[in-house]
């Protein structure tokens, strides 16, 4: 079997920082639901100024901080 591998590609700024649509594209969710995340304090570290940006190393550690080894384990992280 063949399997077809989509790449995608992201902007990094030189200092790491990435815009929401290229943070959505690196971490594989929307751009709305990475903003939902945001507004309810559930989502990455951002800056804002003017315009918002998410440091790849923060979007990194988001990304580590919810790795789960079973559904179960998931569904008590959510409820915490």
């Amino acid at each position: 079997m063949t399997e077809i591998v989509q790449t995608a590609e992201v902007v990094v700024l030189p200092d790491g920082r990435m815009d929401p649509k290229n943070a959505s594209t690196y971490c594989g969710l929307s751009v709305k639901t990475l903003a939902m995340k945001r507004c309810d304090g559930t989502g990455p570290k951002f800056v804002k100024r003017g315009r918002i940006f998410i440091s790849g190393e923060d979007l990194d550690a988001w990304l580590q901080r919810g790795r789960v080894v079973s559904t179960a384990q998931a569904a008590q992280a959510d409820t915490l």
